[in-house]
């Protein structure tokens, strides 16, 4: 018999060739299914624009365009007016009839193919709460939906005015088509030329409270200042031209509402005039400060370059006295940007502002002007946590991508809870007002307010440097930032529950809402868990268990490096990262980010064997205490125990060979057909066959069943009868030919006895049923909850007779503070 023959002689019982045959997966069109199918059909060809190993090709190019605007701020209409000349740049090969406009305000018109598609209740809806009705239940409209529909019912939105004409004044022909225009070009634009047009442009400021966009007004009551006073977040407030790209053409999916924006990096020169006594906080490098700070404020700005804590440029008694005082004048402030891919601004009289220098070394940028601009609202909150938040995340951002390419990083307190823009953030949280005048702050609102700083001020990485398009791939620039801010946080502190741990997508993985994560925006169902999280949780386990962390930090360099100031597509991203690792990830992309399987790797069985010595004398032996150790018939113990005694023993004087020898009774035909086998093996086959008798090693043969679909390494944590243990990783393509089922073969010592397996004891892949992880199965601990039955709410079981005899009282008004 041939070594390979022996080696499958190994003992298993009945029952495990059963089950093994029945656990195979048959190799045919039918049934078998190719996770580690390679992804070039999938993926875009490789060309000179981009090329296949993910980096720009040698002919990639991109369009540039610059903005010169004007605008003002009418504070009392809340209106805001503007003229702006747009240069664009066609940098591309080909000659251009036309240009697109993002005209993003009209989203708000009544008739916006936003408004008039959003679903009552349905998944998805952006905004404020609503449930739709169904035959034994009525609908709900929350309140803040219902203060939204009478903001439309009470205002008009949308660009009222909107005027282009050429270089000369000349009218253009444009053509509205909903929240975009077409701008025909009199003469097509040819490759390597450039075009001036300008746009007169204005529109009614939104309530953000009310209406929920990304940008708006929020109303401060106060008596002592005739009405009170408002903070200004200025975004999506110009019109802005399409991106116009290799891989596209001109990007003119309408915005509605969710997916965000790709454009063209270019340079602005912005005036804003605001009233005389607002603080502006913008994109880009104030130009005047001499007109619109007092010596002293400039004094402060210049101390806070190099300052060990941030130092207030504006204090809270300035902002204070600008609130309670009010003006008509006006100021202009002066901002410019280069190489930006959109611009934003904020106008508030409300505003304090402090500053810190940031000294990140490096040959760009050198100094970066962290700073902060808040209400008194925002209290110890904000003076304590913002600035320090916005330093920290480039710190951190800039370790795994490159240096901060911008003078200044700036957030901004107001209505928007979150909102990103090159070089300035919109973020939500403050602190609480009380009766004594002190105001607090929970847990929630501080991690809330860090948390968001760091989330919003990585953006300005991804997808303010990193170009990648939110409107086509979600994924691309939150996935990707909320990866690297949970890194950011965990180095922050890691009590924080950061939401990008493994455990976390677990719920939304065995979901019925789970749609892929390379869904266009508008078609996602639950944005959040499959933008955010499941990416970021993506690669998480692919930096901590599949790459580790040296090569995915290599990696992820190199692509943040390569796609600077550039516009890269997933196709990109996913072959940087293979290139670049020099590992083979077609399998992950498809798994994690093209289809809704989930993580659910179940240990079904373990068999613990023995290696057949096929010495008589040895085996034999073996195989008769194996019968005897096996259980007994429960009807011979009761026999037993009632002394009832056996014909053979009533009857001992009958007696023959058998009674003496067992069927395990080793024979010298035995001995003889084992020393024949021995002489047939090669001398090679004799000595390991004889060295793995002698060793009598434990051989355990672990059964695995993919439940989830989606394949990932097989973290195994083994333990054993003396109380050690073993971390075992098994890599992800063990599943390649046999992608539902697997067995694992393990040796030990014969000291070595295995007692239990556990699969990712750590919660390291997201796996969705962690009970089917552990063999032996264990006990499921839970709670238990008493609870009072309530009282029937049905009309019949209302007391009217008592109740209607109650006094009518006018119950206390309510103060709100903010």
């Amino acid at each position: 018999m041939k070594f390979k023959h022996i080696l499958a002689a190994i003992s298993v019982c009945a029952v495990f060739a059963s089950h093994a045959s029945s656990m195979a997966v048959k190799q045919t069109k039918g049934d078998f299914e190719d996770k580690f199918r390679q992804m070039e059909e999938i993926l875009p060809t490789p060309n000179d624009y981009r090329n296949a190993a993910g980096e720009p090709g040698k002919e990639y190019w991109q369009q540039k365009v610059d903005y010169d605007i004007n605008v003002t701020l009418d504070e009392k209409s809340r209106r805001l007016s503007a003229t702006q000349t747009v240069t664009y740049h066609n940098n591309s090969p080909y000659r251009l009839k036309y240009i697109w406009i993002q005209l993003e305000q009209n989203r708000f018109k009544r008739d916006s193919i936003s408004e008039l598609s959003a679903d009552f209740g349905g998944l998805g809806r952006r905004g404020p709460a609503t449930e739709k009705p169904s035959h034994d239940k009525p609908g709900k409209i929350s309140f803040a939906e219902l203060r939204k529909q009478h903001a439309y019912s009470d205002n008009t939105y949308g660009f009222d005015t909107f005027k282009v004409t050429d270089s000369r004044g000349k009218p253009l022909k444009v053509t509205i088509v909903g929240a975009q225009a077409r701008i025909d070009l009199p003469k097509a634009l040819n490759a390597g030329d450039d075009v001036s047009f300008n746009i007169e442009f204005a529109f009614n400021i939104l309530e953000e409270n009310a209406v929920s966009a990304r940008a708006g007004y929020e109303h401060f009551p106060d008596d002592a200042n005739k009405g009170g006073n408002d903070i200004f977040l200025l975004a999506q407030w110009f019109p802005r031209v399409a991106a116009f790209s290799d891989y596209e053409a001109w990007h003119n999916k309408e915005f509605l509402g969710r997916g965000e924006f790709t454009l063209e990096f270019g340079d602005y020169d912005v005036k804003m005039t605001v009233p005389a006594d607002h603080i502006v906080a913008s994109t880009g490098e104030l130009e005047n400060a001499s007109s619109v700070l007092t010596k002293q404020q400039q004094k402060r700005l210049k101390q806070a370059e190099n300052a060990k804590r941030p130092v207030f440029v504006v204090t809270a008694e300035e902002a204070l006295k600008n609130e309670k005082a009010g003006t008509d004048k006006t100021k202009t402030w002066h901002f410019s940007a280069e190489n930006v891919r959109d611009f934003a601004w904020a106008s508030s009289r409300k505003f304090m502002w402090d500053a810190k220098g940031y000294h990140q070394g490096g040959d760009d940028q050198e100094l970066v002007m962290a700073m902060s601009y808040f209400p008194k609202e925002g209290g110890d909150l904000w003076k304590k946590y913002s600035t320090e938040s916005v330093i920290h995340t480039m710190d951190v951002y800039s370790r795994y991508t490159f240096d901060y390419p911008y003078p200044t990083a700036i957030s901004v307190n107001g209505p928007v809870g979150g909102m990103e823009y090159p070089m300035i953030t919109f973020n939500g949280p403050r602190t609480k007002w009380h009766e004594d005048g002190s105001r607090t702050y929970t847990l929630a609102e501080k991690r809330f307010l860090i948390g968001v700083v760091i989330h919003e001020i990585g953006h300005n990485y991804f997808p303010m440097i990193v170009n990648s398009d939110e409107r086509q791939w979600t994924w691309m620039d939150e996935g990707l930032n909320s990866f690297l801010d949970g890194v950011a946080g965990r180095e922050w502190d890691p009590t924080i529950p950061w939401g990008v741990e493994p455990r976390d997508i677990v719920s939304y993985m065995k979901s019925d809402v789970q749609v892929p994560v390379m869904t266009q925006s508008d078609s996602v169902l639950k944005l959040g868990p499959n933008a955010y999280t499941k990416p970021a949780v993506a690669l998480n386990i692919l930096r901590e268990v599949i790459l580790g962390r040296e090569l995915f930090d290599f990696a992820f360099k190199e692509y943040s490096v390569r796609w600077k100031n550039k516009r890269p597509t997933p196709s990109d991203f996913f072959r940087t990262m293979e290139e670049a690792s020099g590992v083979d990830l077609d399998w992950f992309w498809y798994g994690w980010f093209y289809t809704t399987d989930h993580v659910d790797i179940a240990v079904d069985d373990v068999y613990k064997l023995r290696l057949d010595t096929k010495n008589p004398d040895i085996d034999l032996d073996r195989r008769r205490q194996e019968e005897l150790d096996k259980p007994t018939s429960l009807h011979v113990d009761r026999n037993n125990e009632a002394g009832v005694k056996t014909w053979l023993e009533l009857n001992s004087d009958i007696r023959d060979f058998h009674d003496e020898n067992d069927r395990w009774t080793v024979t010298n035909k035995d001995r003889n057909e084992y020393k024949k086998m021995l002489n047939k093996l090669e001398p090679w086959e004799r000595q390991a066959f004889e060295r793995a008798v002698k060793e009598d090693k434990n051989y355990y043969v672990i059964n695995f069943s993919n439940k989830g679909g989606l394949v990932m390494p097989i973290l195994l944590e083994l333990t054993y009868a003396d109380g050690s243990t073993q971390a075992m990783h098994i890599p992800a393509e063990i599943w390649r030919r046999s992608p539902k089922s697997v067995s694992k073969l393990i040796v030990t010592e014969k000291d070595k006895v295995l007692v239990s397996v556990a699969v990712d004891p750590h919660w390291e892949t997201a796996d969705v049923n962690v009970e089917n992880n552990h063999f032996p199965r264990r006990i499921i601990e839970s709670r238990i909850e008493a609870f009072k039955q309530e009282k029937s709410k049905k009309m019949e079981y209302r007391d009217i007779m008592h109740d209607s005899k109650a006094e009518l009282k006018e119950p206390k008004t309510k103060v709100y503070k903010k």
